[in-house]
């Protein structure tokens, strides 16, 4: 962990609260403002898209259209400081226990950005896999807890080849070869221990960070990709009955599409399975207005969630409708996603799994 003077490390904290104060003067537009209470021997878990969470070194290994340093019109691609303080600022406020996120370029850029701005907030235990994307974005964890039974499945054929076209007149970039996951989900287990957990007994918790392939046509290859990781929970459930699951990140799919009724019909839930007459724009976790990112938990484990305490936290985005190519972010800004968390009890109970009221 690189070293930091006190001076420094609380002007970082003051600035967190100045974006903390300017958010809540200017309001949401989608979200949330408040975070629910968090009781003892609850465990919080999150998922962020953290837009783009690159540092300012060079990798040589990626250059051209990919290349991690200058985009193609040479303006650096490094995440500005003012997103990164707000995205810290926003992490500070939900205060999970275990955050997914989503657009990370490599766990020495996620090590830098923790331990200049969160070196405060308990995340000892840190996990961000390469898994070959093209653009150098990855999956990552951090947690309170410890972490094991990690996996990527990076380059995994999922079955069949990539269409000719893109869409009714495109051309596919990919067409002809072999679909595999465009950013692997990772998988880790959360360990909580006896001393720290509800029930005063080990308590175990599986997730699946993933952040499913973007694009309107690309819908065939979400539809693999979510396919493949219900084969994986399916297994897990086959070989351990009991086991607590949960799927979460960026799915770039709204609810009734085929990504999310693969989990559904694998009896995957929703947070806001009850989207029928609930409040749009509190729900909503993109400046696109749409809901694309989620947390989905198994039967087992719901029956610990506390879906009373689910959250989408709003922060600063654009006004409804603007074009993000021409109009410039708020102050404020730290991504186009918004934070989506709930809170889960840390002790095992069998049963009748709960579902949102």
């Amino acid at each position: 962990m690189r070293h930091r003077s006190l001076l420094s490390f609380l002007l970082t904290i003051a600035a967190g609260l100045a974006l903390t104060q300017a958010a809540c003067a200017q309001g949401v537009r989608i979200g949330t403002e408040v975070v629910p209470d968090k009781p003892a021997g609850s465990l919080r878990l999150a998922t962020y898209n953290v837009l783009n969470l690159f540092d300012d070194l060079d990798d040589p290994t990626l250059s051209g259209q990919f290349d991690d340093w200058y985009d193609q019109d040479r303006v650096l691609r490094a995440k500005p400081e003012s997103e990164r303080q707000a995205v810290a600022e926003n992490i500070r406020r939900l205060d999970a226990d275990v955050i997914c996120l989503e657009e990370i370029e490599s766990y020495d850029a996620l090590i830098a950005f923790r331990d200049q701005f969160l070196a405060d907030m308990g995340y000892e235990y840190v996990v961000s896999i390469d898994v070959g994307q093209e653009r150098g974005i990855e999956n990552a964890v951090m947690s309170r807890f410890p972490l094991s039974d990690i996996k990527v499945w990076p380059d995994l054929d999922l079955g069949g080849v990539h269409p000719e076209n893109y869409g009714p007149t495109g051309k596919n970039w990919y067409a002809g070869q072999p679909i595999t996951f465009r950013r692997s989900p990772l998988r880790v287990t959360v360990n909580v221990p006896a001393e720290r957990s509800a029930s005063g007994k080990p308590y175990a918790l599986t997730l699946f960070a993933v952040h499913h392939k973007s694009g309107r046509y690309n819908d065939y290859w979400r539809d693999k990709e979510s396919a493949k990781i219900v084969e994986f929970i399916k297994q897990m459930e086959a070989e351990q009955p009991a086991i607590n699951v949960a799927v979460l990140g960026d799915f770039n799919a709204q609810h009734d599409e085929n990504v999310l009724q693969n989990y559904f019909d694998a009896g995957m839930i929703d947070l806001y399975g009850d989207d029928k007459g609930f409040p749009v724009e509190p729900r909503l976790t993109h400046e696109s207005d749409r809901r694309i990112d989620f947390i989905l938990v198994n039967r087992n484990l719901a029956n610990e969630t506390d879906f009373n305490t689910r959250v989408v936290l709003g922060t600063p985005v654009r006004a409804k409708g603007a074009d993000y190519r021409n109009v410039p972010a708020p102050d404020g800004y730290a991504s186009d996603h918004m934070p989506v968390a709930v809170n889960i009890e840390t002790a095992d109970k069998p049963g009748t799994p709960a579902k949102p009221e």
